[in-house]
C-alpha cells in the first residue's frame, strides 16, 4: 500500500494550493495521512474527494470547523502497520523516548507542527514528519513523504523535495 503523508500545508495562508506534484501524489497514494495544520477545511474537503482513503488530523493553526471534522490523534492498522497520526508532538530534544512511552502500540508514528522532515526509529516506533509542501520555512526545500506498507513493515520511505516554495500569490 502506498502513502503519501503531508502536513502544514496552510493552505490559503501560505500558498493558494498545494503544488501540482503534491497533487499528482495524492492520486498515486493509496492512503493520503495528513499530520494538520490545514487552516480551511475546503482543502480537507477537496483531499477527501481526491484521495483513494485518508487518515488526518487536525493541528494548532486549525479552528473549529477542522475540530469537528478531525480528531486530535488517528490511528489505524495498514496493511499490519499500527499507524497513529498527531500534529505536535513536543520538543526534537527527547522525541523518540517520549513518543514511544506515550503511544506503545504504534510501530509508526506521522506527525508535523514544525515544518523541519524527521525520520528516527527507536525502540521499534517509526516516527515520520514530512515537512510541509507549502511553507519551508527555514529549511531550504518545501517537501511531502511517500512510503510503502507492505506485509507489516515501512519500506521505501522518500522525502520529496519540490523544486521551488510555494508562495502565496505563485
Amino acid at each position: 500500500m502506498r502513502l503519501l503523508l503531508l502536513a502544514d500545508t496552510h493552505v490559503p495562508k501560505r500558498a493558494r494550493d498545494l503544488p501540482a506534484a503534491v497533487w499528482t501524489a495524492v492520486g498515486d497514494a493509496d492512503l493520503v495521512v495528513h499530520a494538520g495544520d490545514w487552516v480551511v477545511p475546503e482543502l480537507l474537503d477537496r483531499l477527501e474527494e481526491r484521495a483513494a482513503g485518508m487518515l488526518a488530523v487536525w493541528g494548532n493553526n486549525d479552528g473549529p470547523r477542522l475540530r469537528e471534522r478531525l480528531p486530535e490523534l488517528a490511528t489505524a492498522v495498514v496493511e499490519g502497520v499500527r499507524l497513529g497520526v498527531v500534529h505536535e508532538t513536543g520538543p526534537s530534544g527527547g522525541r523518540e523516548a517520549r513518543m514511544r512511552a506515550l503511544y506503545p502500540d504504534l510501530d509508526l508514528l506521522v506527525f508535523g507542527h514544525s515544518h523541519i522532515p524527521w525520520d528516527t526509529s527507536f525502540e521499534g516506533l517509526r516516527l515520520l514528519n514530512p515537512g510541509s509542501p507549502t511553507d519551508r520555512r527555514r529549511q531550504p526545500h518545501c517537501t511531502y513523504m511517500t512510503l510503502t506498507l507492505v506485509d507489516g513493515r515501512v519500506h521505501d520511505v522518500e522525502l520529496h523535495r519540490l523544486e521551488r516554495p510555494t508562495a502565496r500569490g505563485t
